[in-house]
């Protein structure tokens, strides 16, 4: 098993200070009922330019304390009841780290968990109240390859946000004169309640077991092969990418529960929706509404029926959301939220989590060395968790499918799945 080397660490202070005016950063209700957990993303380059390979550490430090400048609150302090974020300047914290193995080993393992690795010791998905919103770590590899990696604070970011500070960081490094507009006005969309009304509403988090992930990918033409079998079969019109593999591993997901049981059992599937529009595309802050989608017979897990009940749940909420204020909007994800939660307690459904970081440029990230062989994420705490991600070629999708031990057993198995899925490895020769 790899092992890591500390080599330094140290906080990245920003370019520029923050002017008095914006040093309270208040949060949005949005951003207050999400759990306050660190975010982690990494990027694997294999090969760096030779011209580049002293400088690495350099140009990162030096572009990140420019973006800081624009991204002030991931320099703070979040305080004790999440309401606001001190814009103090701390800075962000900056790990350089020495791995003991050749990159190969961590990208080529069958299993996301190796990924572990360049990541800070227990911080991901763990809590960001007590540590820098944003934690960043420069791994190095034996055979001369690097991982960036960047734990951010959900508290602060969203998925969309993550990308855009990340793609915004690349460009900087890049070029030092390249200006971001981030616009950190949520707040003002979804404005906090009363201080009186916070207690109920403040993010609790729960222990989970130790999980499993792995990463699939699905080619475009699998994808269009999918897209086939849902319009020829249903009355469904151009479903999209994410709708027809989030179909497929719930249909997996289904057959693995089965299999235990011997019977079927109800499901309930979220997607994250992101809010972006209505509200500005460079607003930063938490902007996502769920989506719910359940099903009470097998019938209802066919391809062509589910992505029928997706979009029919998709514009249900878009007509909803089309004319509701938008200081109800965190009222409403929250009463969502609260369904679901309802539902996983009383234990009537097995229970689907889908959120998203397609169409955002991650699998394109450079920071002046090439792009990335491999974008993933840590394995996530949550069991029967998706994560849909662009793969590097852009038009097919990576799923980062997160399960018990057990039924991931089962579930990378299913004929139906290798049918149009295959487990992502690399080779960085």
């Amino acid at each position: 098993m790899a092992s890591s080397k500390m080599i330094s660490r140290k906080m990245i202070k920003l370019l520029s200070p923050t002017p008095p005016s914006l040093r309270c950063h208040k949060l949005s209700f949005m951003d207050h009922i999400n759990l306050p957990l660190h975010s982690p993303c990494a990027f694997f380059y294999p090969k760096i330019p030779q011209n580049y390979s002293n400088k690495i550490s350099q140009i990162l430090e030096n572009s990140l304390s420019k973006i800081l400048s624009f991204y002030y609150p991931l320099a703070g302090k979040i305080n004790n009841n999440y309401t606001y974020v001190d814009c103090n300047d701390t800075g962000a914290e900056y790990l350089n780290v020495r791995i003991n193995c050749p990159m190969s080993q961590i990208i080529n393992n069958p299993y996301n968990d190796a990924v572990g690795v360049v990541f800070p010791q227990d911080l991901p998905w763990s809590s960001s109240l007590n540590r820098s919103p944003l934690v960043v770590q420069l791994s190095h590899f034996d055979c001369g390859g690097i991982a960036v990696s960047a734990c951010t604070s959900h508290t602060i970011f969203d998925g969309y946000c993550v990308s855009k500070f990340i793609n915004d960081w690349a460009s900087t490094a890049r070029n030092m004169d390249f200006k971001p507009s981030p616009q950190f006005s949520a707040s003002t969309f979804f404005p906090l309640p009363s201080e009186t009304n916070l207690s109920s509403t403040l993010p609790t988090t729960h222990p989970s077991k130790r999980h499993v992930s792995r990463m699939y990918n699905f080619s475009s033409s699998n994808l269009t092969r999918l897209k086939d079998i849902v319009t020829k079969e249903s009355h469904v019109k151009n479903p999209t990418r994410i709708e027809v593999a989030s179909a497929l591993v719930h249909k997996c997901g289904v057959a693995m529960s089965m299999e235990k049981s011997g019977i079927f059992k109800p499901t309930l599937m979220s997607h994250a929706m992101n809010l972006r529009p209505p509200i500005p595309l460079n607003t930063m802050g938490n902007a996502t509404c769920i989506i719910l989608t359940t099903t009470m017979t097998e019938d209802e897990v066919k391809l062509p029926n589910f992505v029928a009940k997706l979009q029919k749940d998709k514009q249900q909420l878009r007509d909803k959301l089309k004319d509701m204020k938008k200081d109800m909007m965190p009222l409403y994800t929250l009463e969502l939220a609260k369904n679901a939660m309802n539902i996983i307690e009383k234990d009537t459904h097995d229970v689907y989590l889908c959120s998203g970081m397609t169409n955002t440029g991650l699998h394109k990230i450079d920071f002046g060395w090439g792009e990335p062989v491999r974008v993933t994420l840590a394995t996530h705490p949550n069991k029967n968790n998706f994560i849909f991600m662009d793969e590097q070629s852009g038009d097919g999708l990576n799923v980062l499918i997160t399960l018990t031990k057990d039924d991931m057993l089962k579930f990378q198995s299913n004929k139906e799945l290798l049918e149009f899925a295959s487990p992502v490895v690399e080779s960085t020769k």
